[in-house]
């Protein structure tokens, strides 16, 4: 018989093969786990259907907030206008509170692509566009002296390379003539002595034998567009040259004039392009060296004077208050463009690859120019072209030639409803 301990005592189950009170076979038979219920099934299913709905109403709340972006920026790509897509794109950015995060990744890629130091250009200087054709101003009948006024050619620049190139500073005629004599003259150089395998261009305008037009673009800087955003067919015989404009008005720290409308406030002491109402343009100081009159037909600032009696404007090494743009800083090296006068009152515009707002500054010096202003910067918005015809029978079938080959945009960016401002340089007589 058992004794009442031994009965009270539990029992384990003895496994197969293994003496009582010795540890279980790990390997051996595990309890399976009950089945879940059918409550817990209907539970688990009602989660997952909770879950999707959720998700599904964060992906609406997700098109619905970003639908009004997404249109804004179909809107950007399809406006009308010459700009490229990634350029608009850019521009789309800046235009919605994006312009530091466009900024800061543009200052890494220009200051971490550094234009290459030493060589030589290689396909040399580009060549010149030989005169052809005459522009023809509408003017009252009468006789047309047969050397018309005119403004003497600046002298040669001086180049800055060690080892000047052929016919490096060098002015040639080019582009339609008017009244029997060249108008424009160009001439090709490298933009200093460590950046030799690059060629930027100057362009010298006789403001005796053209007249400038300023021609507001179809998103900058707003004011009346009287030419539809180009050079209309009506204004294409009398055509000679073109070349852009300045910063987006809400970055060129100055303001816009013209047509008797003020497009946005004029300011003291910005460098401006000034053309009078006989179509004479010069370039100066605002409050200095021009004050508004009758006389003004158009204004259009730009920064600070980036050159003034004839030398580089004090501070600009150092970006001074940030007076020469904030975008990318003057120091980078990147295509920039300005425009200046000569003593005579001739206009010279210069622009080029890896260019510093200082380089560009001597550049203009160099090309004659006592006063002078950047203009805009970046490859997508430099662009100066002079015209020749394509129609000896229609004297308003003209193409435009770039100043340099490497400019980007098409030779008919002028010649079509574009996004900026721009101006014209038409025969005057």
């Amino acid at each position: 018989m058992l004794s009442l301990d031994e009965r009270d005592t539990p029992t384990e189950p003895v496994q197969l093969g293994v003496a009582p009170g010795c540890p279980r076979n790990p390997r051996g038979p595990r309890p399976h786990s009950a089945a879940p219920t059918r409550q817990a099934r209907r539970g688990a299913q009602r989660a997952l259907r909770q879950r999707k709905r959720v998700r599904r109403a964060i992906a609406l709340v997700l098109v619905v907030l970003l639908l009004p972006v997404g249109w804004s920026y179909f809107q950007a790509i399809a406006a009308p206008g010459t700009d490229p897509w990634a350029a608009r794109s850019v521009e789309w950015l800046r235009d919605h509170g994006l312009s530091g995060v466009v900024d800061t990744v543009e200052h890494w890629w220009y200051s971490n692509n550094a234009p290459p130091v030493g060589g030589r250009p290689a396909h040399g200087l580009p060549h010149e566009a030989r005169p052809a054709g005459v522009a023809i101003a509408r003017v009252p009948a009468g006789i047309v002296p047969k050397v018309p006024p005119h403004l003497p050619l600046p002298a040669p620049m001086r180049p800055l390379a060690a080892t000047p190139l052929p016919n490096e500073g060098v002015w040639q005629p080019t582009g339609r003539k008017v009244s029997g004599l060249p108008a424009v003259y160009t001439t090709f150089f490298r933009p200093d002595s460590v950046h030799t395998s690059l060629v930027g261009g100057a362009m010298w305008m006789d403001t005796k034998l053209l007249k400038a037009a300023f021609v507001v673009g179809l998103r900058e800087p707003g004011g009346p567009q009287t030419w539809g955003a180009q050079v209309p067919v009506s204004q294409r015989p009398a055509l000679v040259a073109a070349f852009n404009s300045g910063f987006k008005i809400d970055a060129a720290q100055g303001g816009v004039y013209t047509e008797g409308q003020i497009v946005s406030p004029l300011v003291d002491g910005a460098a401006s392009l000034v053309i009078d109402k006989a179509g004479k343009a010069s370039v100066g100081q605002w409050g200095r060296d021009f004050t508004m009159s009758p006389d003004i037909a158009s204004v259009r600032q730009n920064l600070a004077l980036i050159l003034d009696h004839g030398q580089p404007a004090p501070g600009l090494p150092s970006n001074t208050n940030g007076a020469w743009g904030a975008t990318l800083g003057n120091r980078v090296f990147v295509w920039r463009s300005g425009i200046g006068v000569d003593r005579n009152g001739g206009l010279v515009y210069v622009a080029g690859p890896g260019l510093s707002a200082v380089t560009l500054a001597v550049l203009l010096q160099r090309a004659g120019a006592i006063r002078a202003m950047e203009l805009d910067i970046n490859s997508n918005w430099t662009s100066a072209y002079t015209y020749q015809p394509t129609d000896s029978v229609d004297p308003a079938a003209v193409q435009g030639v770039k100043l340099l080959p490497d400019m980007v945009r098409n030779n008919d960016r002028y010649l079509v409803p574009g996004e900026r401002d721009f101006f014209a340089m038409l025969a005057a007589r």
